[in-house]
């Protein structure tokens, strides 16, 4: 076991009756470093402001507090005691409860004061071990506190770095970014990387709570305060004590909830619903939304003190498609996880399944991502995912709908017919369906060919805007929609595409969205070899 340190362990003794507590003093002052408290406010007061190693408190103290309320409050310090209960005797019961609540132990009265000393010893070695073991702690968080958000582009360079510069600051912090992003891993990890660590991490999602349920959820109510409130309930700002509370779609709080976190920011304490009493908050509050704030402060949707209370720093979340290097450190990372989840052997994915995946825009970010990469863990029979094992949109190389006036659409919305289907990776029927089409007025869709066709903007491709089919390849694309050919579509955008590419292969693909190997394949299986 650890030898004890050269400075004497420091002991609170909490005991509202005058000769025990100074008899204990007496008893412990050679191997202690001994502090005396009456009551739990004095208790606080010296835990608050003294390094105490452990805490020996009765069950039952004056003024109606108690040992159980001392130790729940304790439990919330950055540095929080070795926790020992006193009873009398006939007591065990609620002495046992309360090592079930976090106590190291408990000692029964008349005190044996040798074996007191043995426990207190006993308590301060587990003490030093618990500081060895948050040393180590701390330096694994600080290798691992970003080992959730993978990658390693320039902009997640910048999200790592401001996330450490942040994260063992006490300000408020604001992110943003679409859905998907990884918002709540960069919650957790400023979290993990800070002081705060040991305390609780609450994650309360907004958008998910009816304004009066929200209220409940985050400031607790007492008995009483509304129908059904049977009980006193603790909110999550109670309940993250010292630590983190994250606040995820803040955007969709209502205006009177706005108000009561702005007072929480502003002041630092919360009322519960149906209460009058200030409860302090020690908190770190941490928000995130998908919204543009701004411009709901412009509507007058959103308030604007609140606003600036929350972005005392921001993070702005960079989405996929921006950051498509990462995309081969993020599916292998999703595949290695999944595939050991579901106890498949994979080894990779098919050049053609790895091409859909890099093209493919991923509008739901990296949550997208995961969810297509598990899906196709568990479609796959071989031992590389393939092309059919992912999404459908994500086969389908124009990655969006093809609008033409009267006509529903083509593209990767597709549920479409065996002929839809037919048409294999690049066409498929689209939102419109083929009942949609087979109503269409061909004036409408003859009249649209002499305006040109546009295409969607394509997954991947790197241009500005859509691909406009025009001229020829147009009125082959009305013929197409009119006969519900699809060949005829596919025809026209892949000769569009050369048109513009200049007979370029490889950028007629990246028009197109597509590897220059299916785009090979295609102009072969059409007759295109001349175009």
């Amino acid at each position: 076991m650890p030898e004890l340190n050269a400075a004497l362990p420091a002991l609170l003794v909490v005991e509202d009756e005058k000769n025990t507590r100074d008899g204990l003093r007496r008893a412990l002052e050679d191997k202690f470093d001994v502090y005396l408290a009456t009551d739990v406010e004095a208790a606080m007061n010296v835990l608050e402001t003294e390094p105490i190693d452990v805490c020996l408190s009765d069950l039952r103290l004056g003024g109606g507090a108690n040992g159980m309320e001392l130790l729940a409050r304790a439990q919330t310090l950055p540095r929080p005691p070795v926790f020992l209960m006193m009873t009398a005797y006939g007591s065990e019961a609620v002495a046992v409860e309360a090592m079930r609540r976090g106590a190291y132990h408990y000692v029964s009265k008349p005190l044996n004061l040798e074996e007191l000393e043995l426990t207190l010893l006993r308590a301060v070695r587990s003490r030093q071990v618990e500081v060895e073991n948050r040393k180590l702690r701390e330096e694994l968080d600080s290798k691992f506190g970003l080992e959730n958000l993978i990658g390693n582009t320039p902009a997640m360079t910048r999200l790592f770095d401001l996330i450490k510069q942040v994260a063992n600051t006490s300000v408020t912090v604001m992110i943003e970014g679409e859905s998907g992003t990884g918002k709540e891993l960069v919650a957790k990890a400023l979290h993990q990387l800070s002081s705060r660590r040991n305390n609780p991490y609450v994650a309360v999602h907004c958008a998910g709570l009816a304004p009066s349920l929200l209220e409940s959820e985050l400031f607790g109510h007492e008995r009483g305060a509304f129908t059904g409130a049977n009980t006193r309930r603790v909110g999550r700002f109670e309940e993250a004590g010292h630590g983190s509370i994250f606040l995820d779609e803040i955007g969709e709080i209502d205006a009177s909830t706005q108000v009561k976190l702005l007072r929480v920011l502003g002041e630092r304490y919360i009322q519960r619903v149906g209460g009058s009493a200030n409860i302090p908050v020690h908190a770190r509050i941490i928000a995130a939304t998908n919204k543009d704030l701004k411009e709901m402060v412009k509507q007058g949707t959103f308030r604007d003190d609140l606003y600036f209370r929350l972005n005392v720093v921001s993070i702005t979340m960079p989405v996929l498609r921006e950051r498509r290097d990462d995309i081969p450190l993020l599916i292998n990372a999703f595949l290695k996880e999944f595939a050991k989840q579901n106890n498949k052997n994979i080894a990779g994915f098919s050049q053609e399944a790895l091409d859909a995946i890099l093209r493919y825009e991923w509008p739901g970010n990296v949550r997208e991502l995961r969810s297509a990469i598990e899906g196709a863990v568990a479609l796959a029979r071989t031992d590389r995912i393939g092309l059919k094992d992912l999404p459908f949109a994500v086969q389908s190389p124009l990655a969006g709908a093809i609008q033409v006036p009267g006509f529903g659409g083509i593209g990767p919305g597709a549920r479409g017919t065996s002929s839809a289907a037919a048409a294999g990776p690049g066409m498929g029927m689209g939102a419109g369906s083929a009942s949609a089409a087979a109503t269409a007025p061909s004036q409408d869709i003859a009249g649209a060919a002499s305006q040109g066709y546009t295409a969607p903007r394509l997954a991947g491709g790197g241009t500005a805007g859509a691909l406009v089919v025009t001229g020829a390849a147009a009125d082959a694309l009305a013929e197409g929609a009119q006969d519900l050919n699809l060949e005829h579509m596919e025809k026209a955008f892949i000769v569009e595409a050369l048109r513009r590419a200049g007979s370029n292969r490889t950028e007629a693909a990246r028009l197109l969205g597509i590897s220059r190997r299916t785009l090979h394949r295609k102009i072969h299986e059409l007759h295109l070899e001349d175009s």
